[in-house]
């Protein structure tokens, strides 16, 4: 039987209204298969094997019977297959026609369940097919190949005593997407200039960008390594720029700019250059066509006047019409599969188009015969129309010119302008203030010294542990931090359970818990005056937190957010930044997807840090609210933070509740 030999879900790398699963499947069969092709030819399979990961996805997640809308699952990559034939067709075995035979019948898949084609299962009848199986792609990578070093030298002389160098060249493969850059000749530190390349990307995490080098030579070149990266990668980082170890070589790196660049329907986003990158991308869902001509002749010869209606009559019978389909934007051209024997042709299929002038490019459409070439119809749709309408989609029949009086060819056409997606600015940590006699401040009052004390201690000088009635509060920091969960009024009371009580997030700070590190602050930033003069409280967070003991992970669900700064005329982009303290480095950074123009925004976002139970609870979860709009670079980003202390949580049942959020130096008003 099919076995499937390893799982993997996706949790928060995916929308939370869907299901993804990755699944390694393998097919080791013992098919018996004899065909008698016309006596006495005989021929057959003895055995096959077919290995690959397939990629379900259960969307969208609905509230009744049978739970999920529909089931998409196809290839993220080309699977692999292997043949035993017997009979006459074994000479298939032999290597100048095994890979041929195999190829065909893996061309055969792919053109069916192979990224970025679908198979697709509704399950309810409010889930469009075309929705499913040719859903807009994830995004767009553009990847700059700027050099390598410490190359493996191929060319050498004396019978190979003397080693000499090689002339590089790159490989670069995302799908069926494949560019090769030019060859730099006898040189293993080779330096590459204006080799950028887009990739559409489907699938992230899952598809994979593959570079191979080469030492170029006249017969056959010689492997020189290659890199294989996740794109979910460059999508979760926004950009990558670095050197990459190179495998299956003994040495050499190749230095790599990725961008991550996201689809757009504003169109104050758009940037067109003269680099020669793309300023958006054209999605093209190709339906079907009707009434098709049968052949050219239809509107050309039958239109020529004198024709007779009897000589029309005695017309020999032309067949249905062979039709693909040719689109091109410029020098970009694409084609359909081919319908056989059909007026009303049906393709299904989907494509995608780089735009590099929204003004000055059009898609072009062209319905033609397959072994004529003759064209049957043509449509024409200026880019410029679809950049104007609402959406930026079209999705209609469209009357074909030179055609027949009535035919039509059904698509969908949606542009998207590509923006490229910046990644935060790493935080500048600095340390935590250190304790300082008592002397005059830059405004020339002294500090004041704790109540009840009469010299300044650390405490003071270092702020400390908020206020329960159980800790005294620290005069300093009550200044900065006010705000508790307990009882405020207007706000909704938690039931009086270990479960559910509300936790005030000064009561949950260690002595150093107030380092500027902990708030990624930028040297010198301050708060924009939109949250300065901000009137009221800085909002809350809605969180769960537990502990898996099954998995060993701490798991932290954010869930909401309410009542937040209003930071523009049109609410607020928010987004939530996690660290484990006092893990705070950039890799330990995590982070939910931006919530734009809301000020009580849902992410419903998970994330999983690996840690045992007993360390868990000598940690601090630091969070913070950031707008992800910046007002000025030197500005802080922070418009509400809370910080918890995992002791005082029951992580075994977890904890689900709402903590306040206050920021540093900042005051809530009533």
């Amino acid at each position: 039987p099919l076995k499937i030999t390893g799982m993997r879900a996706y949790t928060h790398e995916v929308d939370k209204r869907e299901v993804v699963l990755d699944m390694n499947i393998c097919y080791d069969g013992d098919a018996d298969i004899d065909a008698e092709i016309k006596p006495p030819i005989v021929a057959g399979v003895k055995g096959l094997q077919f290995k690959g990961m397939m990629r379900v996805i259960l969307e969208p997640l609905i509230g009744q019977a049978p739970l999920v809308g529909g089931v998409t699952f196809f290839f993220i990559r080309r699977p692999t297959l292997q043949i035993n034939w017997t009979g006459m067709t074994n000479l298939l075995d032999s290597p100048a026609f095994s890979s041929l035979s195999e190829e065909t019948i893996m061309d055969i898949i792919s053109s069916m369940m192979v990224l970025p084609n679908r198979m697709c299962i509704p399950l309810i009848d409010q889930v469009k097919v075309d929705q499913m199986r040719f859903p807009l792609p994830r995004g767009v990578v553009r990847v700059h190949l700027v050099e390598a070093r410490n190359l493996v030298p191929k060319d050498t002389f004396m019978m190979g005593m003397v080693k000499g160098k090689s002339d590089p060249y790159a490989v670069l493969r995302v799908g069926n997407s494949q560019f090769k850059t030019k060859t730099i000749k006898e040189n293993l530190n080779p330096r590459w200039t204006n080799e950028v390349y887009e990739f559409v990307v489907h699938e992230a995490p899952g598809q994979e960008l593959d570079l191979e080098l080469f030492d170029e030579d006249t017969d056959k070149d010689d492997f020189l390594g290659r890199h294989i990266l996740d794109l979910g990668d460059v999508k979760k980082e926004k950009e990558l720029d670095k050197w990459f170890p190179l495998t299956d070589i003994p040495s050499g790196e190749v230095h790599m700019r990725l961008q991550w660049l996201s689809l757009h329907t504003d169109q104050s986003l758009l940037n067109e250059t003269t680099d020669g990158c793309a300023c958006a991308m054209l999605a093209v869902y190709l339906d079907n066509a009707s009434d098709l001509p049968k052949d050219n002749s239809e509107f050309t010869h039958n239109q020529k006047q004198g024709k007779h209606s009897k000589e029309a009559k005695l017309t020999k019978r032309v067949a249905e019409p062979n039709t693909l389909v040719e689109m091109s934007i410029r020098d970009h051209v694409q084609k359909s599969k081919v319908a056989y024997a059909s007026n009303n042709p049906v393709w299904e299929e989907g494509f995608t188009f780089f735009v590099h002038s929204i003004k000055n490019e059009q898609l072009t459409v062209e319905v033609k015969e397959h072994e004529k070439k003759n064209v049957l119809g043509v449509l024409t749709i200026p880019l410029s129309r679809l950049f104007n309408v609402s959406n930026m989609t079209l999705e209609q029949p469209f009357l074909l010119e030179r055609s027949g009086a009535t035919s039509q060819i059904k698509l969908k056409a949606t542009l998207r302008v590509l923006t490229i997606e910046k990644p935060e600015p790493e935080p500048i940590l600095e340390p935590p203030p250190q304790p300082k006699p008592a002397q005059s401040a830059p405004g020339g009052k002294p500090p004041a010294p704790p109540s009840g004390s009469g010299t300044p201690s650390a405490a003071a000088a270092t702020p400390s542990r908020a206020a329960l009635p159980v800790s005294p509060l620290n005069g300093e920091y009550d200044g900065q931090r006010r705000g508790s969960f307990l009882g405020t009024s207007g706000r909704r009371t938690a039931p009086d359970t270990p479960m559910m009580r509300r936790y005030d997030s000064h009561s949950l700070l260690s002595d150093n818990s107030i380092a500027s590190s902990r708030f990624d602050l930028s040297e010198g930033g301050s708060y924009p005056k939109e949250v300065l003069n901000h009137q009221g409280t800085f909002g809350e967070i809605h969180l769960t937190v537990r502990y898996t003991t099954l998995r060993k992970r701490l798991v932290v669900l954010v869930n909401s957010c309410k009542d937040l700064i209003t930071c523009n005329e049109n609410g607020t982009d928010s987004y939530v930044r996690l660290y484990l303290l006092p893990d705070q480095s950039w890799r330990h950074r995590m982070r939910t997807q931006v919530k734009k123009r809301n000020i009580n925004p849902t992410f419903n976002e998970k994330f999983e840090f690996n840690v045992s139970q007993e360390e868990a609870l000598t940690r601090k979860l630091d969070i913070a609210v950031k707008n992800n709009r910046m007002f000025h670079s030197r500005e802080r980003k922070e418009i509400g933070m809370v910080l918890i202390d995992l002791a005082n949580l029951d992580l075994m049942k977890g904890v689900t509740d709402w903590f306040e959020l206050s920021l540093p130096g900042l005051k809530k008003s009533n």
